[in-house]
Protein backbone atom coordinates (compact mmCIF):
# COMPACT_ATOMS: atom_id res chain seq x y z
CA UNK A 1 0.00 0.00 0.00
CA UNK A 2 1.11 3.49 -0.80
CA UNK A 3 1.69 5.83 1.70
CA UNK A 4 0.23 9.68 1.74
CA UNK A 5 -0.06 12.97 3.87
CA UNK A 6 -1.52 12.42 7.04
CA UNK A 7 -5.24 13.76 7.49
CA UNK A 8 -3.83 17.85 8.69
CA UNK A 9 -7.70 18.55 9.28
CA UNK A 10 -7.28 16.38 12.59
CA UNK A 11 -3.72 17.23 13.31
CA UNK A 12 -4.75 20.92 13.22
CA UNK A 13 -8.31 19.79 15.35
CA UNK A 14 -6.13 18.30 17.90
CA UNK A 15 -3.06 21.01 18.03
CA UNK A 16 -6.13 23.40 18.39
CA UNK A 17 -7.44 21.67 21.44
CA UNK A 18 -4.02 21.19 22.85
CA UNK A 19 -3.11 25.18 22.87
CA UNK A 20 -7.05 25.61 24.04
CA UNK A 21 -6.06 22.80 26.89
CA UNK A 22 -2.71 24.49 27.67
CA UNK A 23 -4.22 27.89 28.15
CA UNK A 24 -7.32 26.82 30.17
CA UNK A 25 -5.03 24.74 32.77
CA UNK A 26 -3.34 27.46 33.38
CA UNK A 27 -6.25 29.99 33.57
CA UNK A 28 -8.46 27.34 36.13
CA UNK A 29 -5.20 26.44 38.15
CA UNK A 30 -2.91 29.34 38.81
CA UNK A 31 -4.96 30.12 42.06
CA UNK A 32 -4.90 26.85 43.62
CA UNK A 33 -1.51 26.19 41.84
CA UNK A 34 -0.20 29.43 43.91
CA UNK A 35 -1.86 28.37 46.99
CA UNK A 36 -0.79 24.66 47.51
CA UNK A 37 2.85 25.23 45.92
CA UNK A 38 3.86 29.17 45.67
CA UNK A 39 4.26 28.83 42.06
CA UNK A 40 1.20 30.05 40.05
CA UNK A 41 2.76 28.07 36.94
CA UNK A 42 3.14 24.36 38.46
CA UNK A 43 0.23 22.82 36.69
CA UNK A 44 1.06 24.34 33.32
CA UNK A 45 4.36 23.58 33.57
CA UNK A 46 3.39 19.84 34.11
CA UNK A 47 0.42 19.79 31.33
CA UNK A 48 3.12 21.36 29.01
CA UNK A 49 5.50 18.80 30.11
CA UNK A 50 2.86 15.67 29.32
CA UNK A 51 1.94 17.15 26.30
CA UNK A 52 5.85 17.43 24.56
CA UNK A 53 5.22 13.56 25.83
CA UNK A 54 2.24 12.65 24.22
CA UNK A 55 3.40 14.95 20.65
CA UNK A 56 5.88 12.41 20.33
CA UNK A 57 3.78 9.19 21.36
CA UNK A 58 1.88 10.50 18.65
CA UNK A 59 4.31 11.01 16.21
CA UNK A 60 5.76 7.51 16.58
CA UNK A 61 2.49 5.97 16.60
CA UNK A 62 1.78 7.49 13.63
CA UNK A 63 4.91 6.57 11.51
CA UNK A 64 5.22 3.03 13.21
CA UNK A 65 3.48 0.25 10.47
CA UNK A 66 0.14 0.12 12.56
CA UNK A 67 0.20 -4.00 11.36
CA UNK A 68 3.01 -3.55 14.06
CA UNK A 69 0.31 -3.02 16.18
CA UNK A 70 -2.05 -5.71 15.31
CA UNK A 71 0.77 -8.43 15.72
CA UNK A 72 0.92 -7.58 19.08
CA UNK A 73 -2.07 -7.24 20.13
CA UNK A 74 -3.10 -9.70 22.40
CA UNK A 75 0.22 -9.26 24.62
CA UNK A 76 -0.44 -5.33 24.67
CA UNK A 77 -4.05 -6.50 26.49
CA UNK A 78 -2.98 -8.77 28.54
CA UNK A 79 -0.08 -6.09 30.01
CA UNK A 80 -3.16 -3.92 30.14
CA UNK A 81 -5.24 -6.53 32.05
CA UNK A 82 -2.16 -7.12 34.41
CA UNK A 83 -1.81 -3.31 34.97
CA UNK A 84 -5.28 -2.88 36.11
CA UNK A 85 -4.89 -5.73 38.62
CA UNK A 86 -1.55 -4.68 40.34
CA UNK A 87 -3.12 -1.00 41.15
CA UNK A 88 -5.84 -2.86 43.36
CA UNK A 89 -3.17 -4.05 44.86
CA UNK A 90 -3.03 -2.44 48.94
CA UNK A 91 0.70 -0.84 48.87
CA UNK A 92 1.41 -0.98 45.03
CA UNK A 93 -1.39 0.97 43.64
CA UNK A 94 -1.37 4.54 44.67
CA UNK A 95 -4.59 6.10 46.65
CA UNK A 96 -6.15 9.47 45.90
CA UNK A 97 -9.32 11.03 47.13
CA UNK A 98 -10.60 7.67 47.93
CA UNK A 99 -10.03 5.66 44.67
CA UNK A 100 -6.23 3.42 43.47
CA UNK A 101 -5.72 4.30 40.24
CA UNK A 102 -2.20 4.51 40.15
CA UNK A 103 0.92 2.82 39.52
CA UNK A 104 4.26 4.46 40.04
CA UNK A 105 6.94 6.02 42.25
CA UNK A 106 7.52 9.52 43.15
CA UNK A 107 6.54 12.00 40.61
CA UNK A 108 6.06 9.56 37.70
CA UNK A 109 2.69 7.78 37.83
CA UNK A 110 -0.16 6.45 35.06
CA UNK A 111 -3.53 5.38 35.39
CA UNK A 112 -3.76 1.86 33.78
CA UNK A 113 -7.13 2.42 32.86
CA UNK A 114 -5.59 5.03 30.41
CA UNK A 115 -3.43 2.39 28.52
CA UNK A 116 -6.00 -0.40 28.65
CA UNK A 117 -8.58 2.28 27.08
CA UNK A 118 -6.34 2.22 23.72
CA UNK A 119 -5.25 -1.33 24.15
CA UNK A 120 -8.69 -2.95 24.38
CA UNK A 121 -9.44 -0.84 21.04
CA UNK A 122 -6.18 -2.53 19.24
CA UNK A 123 -7.61 -5.76 20.17
CA UNK A 124 -11.09 -5.38 19.49
CA UNK A 125 -10.18 -4.13 16.09
CA UNK A 126 -8.35 -7.33 15.84
CA UNK A 127 -10.55 -9.99 16.59
CA UNK A 128 -13.27 -8.56 15.04
CA UNK A 129 -11.54 -8.77 11.54
CA UNK A 130 -10.24 -11.98 12.06
CA UNK A 131 -13.45 -13.62 12.07
CA UNK A 132 -15.54 -11.03 10.77
CA UNK A 133 -18.64 -13.90 9.91
CA UNK A 134 -18.88 -15.07 13.46
CA UNK A 135 -20.23 -11.45 14.68
CA UNK A 136 -23.43 -12.81 13.36
CA UNK A 137 -23.75 -15.48 15.94
CA UNK A 138 -23.98 -14.54 19.53
CA UNK A 139 -22.54 -16.92 20.95
CA UNK A 140 -19.57 -17.38 19.06
CA UNK A 141 -18.99 -14.23 17.68
CA UNK A 142 -20.72 -11.55 20.29
CA UNK A 143 -20.45 -13.41 23.77
CA UNK A 144 -16.53 -13.63 23.84
CA UNK A 145 -16.03 -9.80 23.60
CA UNK A 146 -19.22 -9.20 25.83
CA UNK A 147 -17.03 -11.04 28.50
CA UNK A 148 -13.94 -9.41 28.02
CA UNK A 149 -15.56 -6.64 27.88
CA UNK A 150 -17.05 -6.90 31.27
CA UNK A 151 -13.85 -8.61 32.78
CA UNK A 152 -12.05 -5.22 31.80
CA UNK A 153 -15.51 -2.78 33.56
CA UNK A 154 -15.15 -5.15 36.77
CA UNK A 155 -11.75 -4.23 37.33
CA UNK A 156 -11.78 -0.64 36.57
CA UNK A 157 -15.05 -0.42 38.39
CA UNK A 158 -12.91 -2.15 41.80
CA UNK A 159 -10.45 0.74 41.02
CA UNK A 160 -13.36 2.82 41.30
CA UNK A 161 -14.02 4.37 37.95
CA UNK A 162 -17.36 3.93 36.77
CA UNK A 163 -16.88 6.61 34.31
CA UNK A 164 -14.00 5.21 32.93
CA UNK A 165 -15.75 1.15 32.64
CA UNK A 166 -18.70 3.08 30.77
CA UNK A 167 -16.49 4.55 28.36
CA UNK A 168 -14.73 1.95 27.16
CA UNK A 169 -17.88 -0.52 27.37
CA UNK A 170 -20.26 2.15 25.45
CA UNK A 171 -17.00 1.43 22.55
CA UNK A 172 -16.88 -1.48 22.82
CA UNK A 173 -19.94 -2.14 21.78
CA UNK A 174 -20.01 0.51 18.76
CA UNK A 175 -17.22 -1.87 17.39
CA UNK A 176 -19.28 -4.68 17.85
CA UNK A 177 -22.12 -2.89 16.11
CA UNK A 178 -19.67 -1.73 13.12
CA UNK A 179 -18.34 -4.95 12.84
CA UNK A 180 -21.60 -6.13 11.37
CA UNK A 181 -23.11 -7.50 14.56
CA UNK A 182 -26.86 -8.29 14.61
CA UNK A 183 -28.73 -4.69 15.92
CA UNK A 184 -31.27 -7.12 18.42
CA UNK A 185 -28.36 -8.88 19.83
CA UNK A 186 -26.90 -5.27 20.87
CA UNK A 187 -30.39 -4.19 22.07
CA UNK A 188 -30.68 -7.25 24.17
CA UNK A 189 -27.07 -6.30 25.53
CA UNK A 190 -28.16 -2.79 25.94
CA UNK A 191 -31.26 -3.88 28.30
CA UNK A 192 -29.13 -6.40 29.96
CA UNK A 193 -26.45 -3.83 30.86
CA UNK A 194 -28.74 -0.43 31.65
CA UNK A 195 -30.06 -2.08 35.27
CA UNK A 196 -26.69 -3.26 35.95
CA UNK A 197 -25.33 -0.06 35.99
CA UNK A 198 -27.52 1.38 37.88
CA UNK A 199 -27.44 -1.83 40.47
CA UNK A 200 -23.97 -0.64 40.34
CA UNK A 201 -24.77 2.83 41.04
CA UNK A 202 -26.84 1.81 43.57
CA UNK A 203 -25.10 -0.26 45.57
CA UNK A 204 -22.37 2.61 46.53
CA UNK A 205 -23.30 5.30 48.73
CA UNK A 206 -21.02 7.98 46.99
CA UNK A 207 -22.42 6.66 43.83
CA UNK A 208 -26.29 7.07 44.92
CA UNK A 209 -25.49 10.73 46.15
CA UNK A 210 -24.10 11.79 42.64
CA UNK A 211 -27.35 10.11 40.63
CA UNK A 212 -29.27 12.05 43.57
CA UNK A 213 -27.65 15.27 43.61
CA UNK A 214 -27.99 14.90 39.40
CA UNK A 215 -31.95 14.67 40.29
CA UNK A 216 -32.09 17.50 42.06
CA UNK A 217 -28.88 19.15 42.97
CA UNK A 218 -30.62 21.88 45.33
CA UNK A 219 -31.87 19.43 47.22
CA UNK A 220 -28.50 19.05 49.18
CA UNK A 221 -26.61 22.48 47.46
CA UNK A 222 -23.54 22.41 50.14
CA UNK A 223 -23.06 18.61 49.69
CA UNK A 224 -23.53 16.44 46.94
CA UNK A 225 -25.09 18.86 45.07
CA UNK A 226 -22.45 21.43 44.96
CA UNK A 227 -20.13 20.24 42.34
CA UNK A 228 -23.25 20.55 39.85
CA UNK A 229 -24.69 23.89 41.15
CA UNK A 230 -21.03 25.49 40.89
CA UNK A 231 -20.32 24.25 37.95
CA UNK A 232 -24.04 25.31 36.26
CA UNK A 233 -23.22 28.62 37.91
CA UNK A 234 -19.68 28.83 36.31
CA UNK A 235 -21.21 28.52 32.78
CA UNK A 236 -24.09 30.63 33.34
CA UNK A 237 -22.25 33.16 34.36
CA UNK A 238 -20.12 33.21 31.11
CA UNK A 239 -23.20 33.98 28.84
CA UNK A 240 -22.69 34.38 25.14
CA UNK A 241 -19.11 36.02 25.39
CA UNK A 242 -17.49 35.58 28.66
CA UNK A 243 -16.10 37.54 31.42
CA UNK A 244 -13.12 37.03 29.61
CA UNK A 245 -10.14 34.79 29.86
CA UNK A 246 -8.59 34.58 33.40
CA UNK A 247 -11.58 36.65 34.92
CA UNK A 248 -13.26 33.62 36.30
CA UNK A 249 -14.86 33.46 39.90
CA UNK A 250 -15.50 30.22 40.53
CA UNK A 251 -11.37 29.11 40.12
CA UNK A 252 -11.35 30.93 43.34
CA UNK A 253 -11.64 27.55 45.55
CA UNK A 254 -15.94 27.51 44.51
CA UNK A 255 -15.79 24.87 41.93
CA UNK A 256 -13.88 21.59 42.81
CA UNK A 257 -11.54 20.04 40.01
CA UNK A 258 -11.57 23.13 38.14
CA UNK A 259 -8.26 21.83 36.25
CA UNK A 260 -9.13 18.19 35.53
CA UNK A 261 -12.78 17.12 35.30
CA UNK A 262 -14.67 20.72 35.04
CA UNK A 263 -12.35 22.79 33.33
CA UNK A 264 -15.18 23.20 30.71
CA UNK A 265 -17.04 24.82 33.00
CA UNK A 266 -14.16 27.66 33.46
CA UNK A 267 -13.81 27.62 30.08
CA UNK A 268 -17.66 28.37 29.56
CA UNK A 269 -17.17 30.90 32.74
CA UNK A 270 -14.43 33.10 30.96
CA UNK A 271 -14.99 32.46 27.09
CA UNK A 272 -18.66 32.02 27.30
CA UNK A 273 -20.91 30.17 24.79
CA UNK A 274 -19.17 30.93 21.93
CA UNK A 275 -16.03 29.41 23.48
CA UNK A 276 -17.78 26.31 24.10
CA UNK A 277 -19.36 25.92 21.05
CA UNK A 278 -16.24 26.50 19.27
CA UNK A 279 -14.44 23.56 21.54
CA UNK A 280 -17.38 21.09 20.73
CA UNK A 281 -17.19 21.76 17.10
CA UNK A 282 -13.81 20.91 16.96
CA UNK A 283 -14.83 17.29 18.94
CA UNK A 284 -17.52 17.25 16.07
CA UNK A 285 -14.80 18.05 13.65
CA UNK A 286 -12.48 15.48 14.79
CA UNK A 287 -15.25 12.69 14.72
CA UNK A 288 -16.34 13.53 11.40
CA UNK A 289 -12.74 13.14 10.11
CA UNK A 290 -12.19 9.77 12.24
CA UNK A 291 -15.15 8.12 11.14
CA UNK A 292 -14.27 9.28 7.87
CA UNK A 293 -10.82 8.01 7.71
CA UNK A 294 -11.92 4.87 9.25
CA UNK A 295 -14.61 4.46 6.19
CA UNK A 296 -11.76 4.93 3.46
CA UNK A 297 -9.64 2.62 5.30
CA UNK A 298 -8.60 -0.11 3.02
CA UNK A 299 -8.93 -3.21 5.36
CA UNK A 300 -11.40 -4.15 8.54
CA UNK A 301 -8.54 -3.79 10.62
CA UNK A 302 -7.81 -0.18 10.15
CA UNK A 303 -11.32 0.60 9.71
CA UNK A 304 -12.12 -0.73 13.09
CA UNK A 305 -9.09 1.39 14.56
CA UNK A 306 -9.77 3.79 13.09
CA UNK A 307 -13.83 4.18 14.04
CA UNK A 308 -12.33 2.82 17.86
CA UNK A 309 -9.93 5.41 18.63
CA UNK A 310 -12.47 7.94 17.03
CA UNK A 311 -15.51 6.79 19.34
CA UNK A 312 -13.29 6.59 22.53
CA UNK A 313 -12.32 10.30 22.23
CA UNK A 314 -15.30 11.53 21.22
CA UNK A 315 -17.15 9.68 23.57
CA UNK A 316 -15.08 10.95 26.29
CA UNK A 317 -15.88 14.40 25.29
CA UNK A 318 -19.71 13.43 25.34
CA UNK A 319 -19.75 12.53 28.47
CA UNK A 320 -17.64 14.93 30.11
CA UNK A 321 -19.43 17.94 28.54
CA UNK A 322 -22.84 16.31 29.82
CA UNK A 323 -22.16 16.10 33.27
CA UNK A 324 -20.19 19.50 33.69
CA UNK A 325 -23.50 20.98 31.88
CA UNK A 326 -25.56 18.98 34.35
CA UNK A 327 -27.30 16.34 31.45
CA UNK A 328 -25.27 13.30 33.26
CA UNK A 329 -24.60 12.71 36.78
CA UNK A 330 -20.79 12.79 37.73
CA UNK A 331 -18.56 10.53 36.46
CA UNK A 332 -14.78 12.02 36.29
CA UNK A 333 -13.86 11.82 32.86
CA UNK A 334 -11.67 13.94 31.56
CA UNK A 335 -12.11 16.20 28.26
CA UNK A 336 -9.76 14.87 25.81
CA UNK A 337 -6.75 17.33 25.36
CA UNK A 338 -8.06 19.85 27.34
CA UNK A 339 -7.93 18.35 30.85
CA UNK A 340 -5.11 18.48 33.42
CA UNK A 341 -3.19 15.08 33.36
CA UNK A 342 -0.70 13.16 32.06
CA UNK A 343 -1.65 9.58 31.22
CA UNK A 344 -5.13 10.34 29.72
CA UNK A 345 -3.45 12.94 27.61
CA UNK A 346 -0.44 10.74 26.75
CA UNK A 347 -2.35 7.87 25.48
CA UNK A 348 -4.85 9.66 23.69
CA UNK A 349 -2.23 11.06 21.82
CA UNK A 350 -0.95 7.34 20.95
CA UNK A 351 -4.57 6.85 19.52
CA UNK A 352 -4.54 9.66 17.47
CA UNK A 353 -1.14 8.90 16.29
CA UNK A 354 -3.18 5.42 15.52
CA UNK A 355 -5.84 7.50 13.61
CA UNK A 356 -3.38 9.55 11.48
CA UNK A 357 -1.19 6.20 10.75
CA UNK A 358 -4.62 5.14 9.59
CA UNK A 359 -5.22 7.68 7.60
CA UNK A 360 -2.17 7.66 5.64
CA UNK A 361 -3.28 4.87 3.64
CA UNK A 362 -6.69 5.81 3.06
CA UNK A 363 -8.08 5.61 -0.38
CA UNK A 364 -9.27 9.30 -0.12
CA UNK A 365 -8.86 12.05 2.64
Amino acid sequence: MSRRAPDYAIIVCVATLLAIGLVMVFSSSSVRAYVDFGDSYYFLKRQLAWTILGLGAMYVMMRVDYWEVRRHARLLLFISLLACLVVLIPGVGREAGGARRWIGFGSLQFQPSELIKLTIVVYMAWALSRNPERIRDFVRGVLPYVLLMGLVFFLIVQQPDLGTAVAIGMTVMVMIFLAGARLGHLLGLLAAGVPLVLLLIWSEEYRRRRLLAFLDPFADPHGSGFHIIQSILAIGSGGLFGLGLGRSRQKFFYLPAEHTDFIFAILGEELGFIGGLFVISLFLLLAWRGFRTAMAAPDMFSSLLAAGVTTLIVMQALLNIGVVSGILPITGIPLPFVSFGGSSLVFTMAGVGMLLNVSRYCSES
